[in-house]
């Protein structure tokens, strides 16, 4: 018994033993972030009826969110192969913990727009984040190394919703609201600290000389996208479409479970808060064999497998009339996220070469999103300034097809989960040789 405990720890350090340094900070943070903000997600549209917004509102609060992404992108990415790294998310991290504070005191839900339009600036972090994380990773580990991130960070939120719950039944749900948007700017803050202190540079910072005004960044990445889009692989270019398309369903369909299941369905907040949960324990027991999975059959075959399950189980909601009916219709979409992020994230690293990825990635994010957000998010650190326009469209659009139709927007995720899975099938393959 012994030895075989003994050859039980040996091996898992061979295989996680590379969880350590910067991802270990990057898990972190992210541990952080998930566990407060899924608290805020997965309730932020009852806020904005609370203050006194309707669903069309709630579509423009959306939209408006990756606004200033069209502007940050390019800087970002231009900074991110050029400067300290550790710095810009540094930065982002303190600034987005301050404009916390225009949701905890927004008297009317044009505050809490005017606070998305601001908060959105906060994306210049994200492809720094994103180098950072792909360069700490080697190649053959990528797969199970997002998983256990994402594993982490899970386990550490399973609560958050029913958390988020309680508060909401104690304090209402728009006091219950501020006090949460408190406690996520106080995170960030926490976070700041963090990586300011512990993180470290995966690349020296070339010297930037004279660096060239904004407009002229944002002017010349703009005018390099054609040059940019040769140099990426099909295969980046299919996946950044796959992706595009899960962030149009979110878009969509996301800001609307927790309305649709009260308002339609009939259940309640600590219900919703409930099947959040159970679905998050789903996705985390899934997630790290659904990494495993991606690096031993492949990336692209679990792509696959995940948009397989995302197309039998969310577009079902609009058949749904029970608690059990939602939980199962969640634990599809649990299945399907937790096998798309490894995949798919793999494959941008896997064909990005190092000293590029700060520029691909600015352009088209990560390559992860979530599959059924319920949580009101549309982009997230997978988002890319080539999806800003396609994203703020989907949201108002998503707005007004609910207010037609409350299951119209249903609809409209089969029809880009169906596009997903040919583009899938068609055009995206693993690649003989991975970039470190």
């Amino acid at each position: 018994m012994d030895k075989w405990a003994f050859n039980l720890i040996a091996e898992m350090k061979k295989r996680f033993g590379f969880m350590k340094g910067n991802l270990t900070i990057l898990t972190i943070r992210q541990v952080l972030g998930m566990f407060f903000r899924k608290m805020v997600l997965s309730y932020a549209s009852l806020f904005v009826i609370a203050v006194g917004g309707d669903y069309s509102q709630i579509g423009i609060i959306n939209s408006i969110r990756p606004l200033a992404g069209l502007i940050m992108f390019p800087i970002a990415g231009y900074l991110t192969d050029r400067t300290s790294r550790v710095k810009i998310i540094t930065i982002a991290d303190v600034f987005s913990g301050v404009t916390m504070l225009i949701y905890v005191f927004a008297p009317s839900w044009q505050w809490i727009a005017a606070g998305a339009l601001i908060q959105g600036f906060m994306v210049f972090s994200f492809p720094p984040v994103s180098a950072i994380m792909a360069d700490s990773i080697e190649p053959q580990n990528r797969g199970v190394g997002v998983a256990m991130m994402n594993t982490i960070s899970t386990l550490v939120s399973l609560l958050s919703p029913v958390i988020a719950a309680t508060v909401l039944g104690i304090y209402g749900e728009e006091f219950g609201m501020r006090i949460l948007y408190g406690f996520l700017g106080l995170q960030a803050l926490v976070s700041a600290v963090l990586v300011h202190y512990k993180l470290k540079e995966t690349t020296i910072p070339e010297p930037m000389g004279d660096m060239p005004s904004m407009l002229s960044i944002i002017k010349n990445t703009y005018s390099g996208v054609p040059a940019l889009l040769k140099q990426i692989s099909t295969s980046v270019k299919a996946v950044s479409i796959v992706v595009l398309l899960a962030f149009l369903s979110n878009g969509v369909s996301s800001p609307f479970w927790v309305v649709y299941v009260k308002e339609i369905i009939g259940l309640t907040n600590v219900e919703w808060g409930s099947i959040l949960l159970y679905e998050s324990i789903l996705r985390m027991l899934l997630t790290m064999p659904a990494g495993v999975l991606s690096d031993r059959i492949g990336r692209s075959k679990t792509l696959m497998i995940s948009i397989g399950f995302s197309l039998i189980s969310i577009p079902m909601l609009i058949f749904a009339n029970s608690f059990t009916s939602v939980l199962l219709i969640r634990f599809g979409a649990a299945v399907a996220g937790a096998m798309f992020i490894p995949s798919s994230s793999a494959l941008i690293s896997d064909y990005t070469p190092r000293n590029m990825r700060g520029k691909v990635m600015a352009a088209v994010g990560r390559g992860t999103a979530m599959i059924g957000a319920a949580g009101g998010g549309t982009g997230g650190p997978g988002l890319g300034y080539l999806f800003v326009i396609p994203v703020m469209m989907s949201s108002l659009v998503g707005g007004v097809l609910y207010a037609m139709n409350p299951v119209y927007p249903w609809y409209f995720v089969a029809g880009t989960t169906i596009l997903q899975l040919l583009c899938v099938i068609l055009f995206i393959r693993d690649p003989e040789v991975a970039e470190n």
